[in-house]
């Protein structure tokens, strides 16, 4: 069965957005993933269709209702469905590879975005819905986040990408960030290529790039190699 993706937003139109071209669209168009989207809205309140009000306890902005978001998420998914059920949210866990690839070997995931100041806790609570986050940042909702995480799923699926091994060495995946690339011409503006990458000497090459590898990675993301809990494994992130 094709990795499922079911997004349930006040935008649909959003989807699929950059993940219908490239790769990405082209295997969703073969059928090696597939995408679906649900309007929230549609379960709205009255006859305006109302999805918000204002937060309990007084403060600034509008949460979302909880009444119509679980409405919403019962009408779009099934009680038998196993899928992980994620909403996108800036105190959630953050976004790493290894849950990316876990992910992928299931059977898809449904996605929940988040608008206004957040959504009621119990229906958080309720459906059992599970935070994740991309960054430290705040968004005007979950929906370019659901892309992103969407698309470090997508490119992993079997057939998507033009080489199967062409992830295995990527940042993350080994717990360290990827190391430098070089292409043609073999000089430019006075900058060669390294040595070790001309020898032609396989072992070599590969020694050179894991030392580039740990260098690039002690210098930039230090806390990948921290080995206690509070160490990262890749995507420290925050929506």
């Amino acid at each position: 069965m094709p990795f499922r993706a079911s997004v349930l937003t006040l935008y649909p139109e959003m989807f699929p957005g950059p993940l219908g071209v490239s790769l990405a669209g082209e295997g969703l168009r073969r059928g090696l993933w597939s995408l679906e989207t649900h309007q929230i809205r549609d379960h709205g309140i009255g006859r305006h269709r109302n999805v918000d009000d204002n937060p309990a306890g007084g403060g600034a902005g509008m949460v979302l209702r909880c009444d119509v978001l679980g409405a919403a998420i019962d009408a779009a998914v099934p009680a038998a469905d196993t899928r992980p059920r994620l909403l996108m949210s800036p105190r959630g866990r953050p976004l790493a590879q290894r849950q990316v690839r876990e992910w992928v070997a299931g059977e898809g995931v449904v996605i929940v975005c988040g608008r206004f100041e957040g959504v009621d806790e119990r229906v958080i609570e309720a459906r059992g819905l599970t935070e994740v986050s991309i960054g430290d940042y705040i968004l005007s909702g979950g929906e370019m986040a659901a892309l992103v995480l969407l698309d470090a799923c997508v490119r992993l699926i079997p057939g998507v990408m033009g080489k199967e091994l062409s992830g295995e060495d990527e940042s993350f995946e080994n717990g360290l960030l990827e190391y430098p690339h070089y292409t043609r011409p073999r000089e430019w503006e006075g900058r060669g290529l390294p040595e070790a990458l001309l020898s032609g000497d396989h072992a070599r090459i590969a020694k050179w790039r894991r030392a580039e590898a740990e260098r690039i990675t002690r210098e930039r993301r230090p806390d990948l190699l921290d080995p206690s809990p509070l160490g990262g494994e890749g995507g420290s992130a925050k929506r």
